[in-house]
């Protein structure tokens, strides 16, 4: 009953009445640890998982410590526009018939509208830090009267180069009384910078820190960018009718013209990002849900808080830059006891990030080969072009295997061939490795056509060289690249 949950911590009658509208019986976990402390007025570090509740953790204490008076009192930041849109909507209906004004700030948005709203009066403010910013020193925000200062996803805000416009926008706030910072992890850096913005905080950690991986088939192919939508056609195509895709990609840009590439080839997806409009959004996932398409190219922003338990597949198009995303993503399939399977399309470039994804939460995450065409089919959708990234290693060298022993030639004899020959500088050579049978050589991507193409027409010592194209060595990160 709602009188043995949240009714013991004194909440006005309008807060009451909102969350036994919405049926919140009782509080969650993190909601139950830190909303005493937060409505006391003390500095508070919340840290749960996305989903356990912590917008109405810090938004409760911030509704019932600003008045209705159409001037700012409390500041919201978020590292989002789409987060910031998410948490002004569940702050709007949390209060109730309290009326307090609360306006979203965030860029991509009308400048001249969004100034005639704040001149109109708002009670709290929800936004991004550079939107806040801009309006401020145009005039049109005022942060000097601000009580309540939270960040919400505070290892995202301290972590990912907002720290300067945080601290900008905290010392605008000088009578600020109360500092609240909410996340789903605390790594040991941010919470060293947190120590600049609160006053003995209490910290309440809940769930553990450490992030649930999900059993789902996780698999990556080793393929360069100019291919990666030939191997997103070959997993679509195998997908099977009763499937439901959703593809990551890490721009919205990208989103865009994957949809429109896909389209080319006949098939049908929908891009979400930060810049679809709220109702589009709805109607976009509505119709997902309801499989009148079944392909989601997403951007992470964007897939906050899809909860589609019918995906079966994720396909990271490009891998995340945060290790933490890769995990959030696929857990967005294999849901409620069903299979599901995560590809993710690595090209040279992402194998550091992979390793750092894989070493950061224990993850073994085989290399494939893209599926086969699935039975009855007998040409690809996308046809796969030549691309030298696919054998080139993660410094962009490509080794080319010719049948000199070290009976016929030196290093510098070689390495002064290809600079006369091929027609390329040194700076282009790599490693040269002359042995009893064969020599493997290296030379750099941009010159490995031009290589391969001299040593299948030239001969040595009269004799064919045989030259053969090798895949990319296992990456070792300590090595050096010295020229021969």
């Amino acid at each position: 009953m709602l009188e043995t949950g949240f009714s013991k911590f004194n909440l006005s009658k309008p807060v009451l009445g909102a969350l036994q509208e919405k049926g919140w019986t009782k509080p969650t976990e993190i909601q139950r640890e830190t909303l005493a402390a937060a409505l006391a007025g003390n500095d508070l570090i919340g840290q749960a998982q996305t989903g356990s509740g912590k917008t109405a953790a810090f938004g409760i204490p911030i509704i019932e410590s600003t008045s209705a008076q159409k001037v700012v009192q409390s500041l919201i930041l978020c590292p989002t526009r789409e987060l910031a849109i998410q948490v002004a909507d569940e702050i709007a209906w949390l209060q109730g018939n309290k009326g307090l004004v609360v306006e979203t700030v965030y860029g991509g948005t009308d400048l001249e509208r969004q100034a005639k709203k704040l001149k109109a009066g708002a009670d709290i403010i929800v936004g991004t830090p550079g939107r806040v910013i801009d309006m401020s020193k145009r005039g049109h925000l005022e942060l000097s009267n601000i009580k309540i200062f939270c960040l919400d996803e505070a290892d995202r805000m301290l972590d990912m180069g907002f720290f300067p416009d945080v601290a900008w926008i905290i010392a605008q706030a000088p009578n600020r009384e109360q500092t609240l910072l909410f996340s789903a992890t605390f790594p040991q850096e941010v919470l060293d910078a947190a120590d600049e913005l609160l006053n003995e905080p209490e910290q309440v950690f809940t769930g553990g820190t450490e992030i649930e991986v999900p059993e789902i088939d996780q698999k990556y192919i080793r393929i360069g960018r100019g291919n990666k939508l030939w191997a997103l056609g070959r997993i679509l195509l195998t997908m099977g009718h009763d499937g439901q895709m959703l593809v990551f990609t890490n721009t919205k840009r990208m989103a865009d013209l994957l949809v429109e590439r896909l389209s080319k080839h006949r098939f049908e997806s929908t891009a979400l990002h930060g810049e679809v409009p709220q109702k589009k959004r709805e109607r976009i996932l509505n119709d997902f849900r309801d499989n009148k398409f079944n392909t989601l190219i997403a951007t992470d922003v964007a897939a906050r808080g899809i909860d589609i338990d019918t995906i079966t597949h994720v396909v990271n198009y490009d891998l995340p830059v945060e290790t933490e995303a890769y995990v959030h993503r696929i857990g967005r399939t294999g849901r409620m006891g069903r299979s599901g399977v995560a590809w993710s399309l690595v090209s040279n470039d992402d194998l550091v990030q992979l390793d750092r994804i894989s070493s950061t939460w224990n993850l073994t995450i085989p290399e494939h080969e893209a599926p086969e065409l699935p039975d009855g089919t007998n040409r690809d959708p996308v046809r796969r072009r030549e691309d030298w990234d696919e054998v080139s290693d993660a410094y962009g060298m490509v080794r080319i295997r010719v049948s000199i022993t070290d009976k016929q030639a030196s290093k510098r004899e070689l390495a002064d061939w290809l600079r006369q020959e091929a027609k390329i500088p040194d700076i282009a050579i790599g490693e040269i490795e002359i042995g009893q049978d064969h020599t493997v050589l290296e030379v750099h991507v941009e010159k490995a056509g031009r290589t391969l193409e001299v040593l299948r027409r030239r001969k040595w010592g009269g004799s064919a060289l045989d030259a053969l194209l090798l895949d990319p060595e296992p990456v070792d990160f300590n090595r050096n690249h010295a020229l021969v």
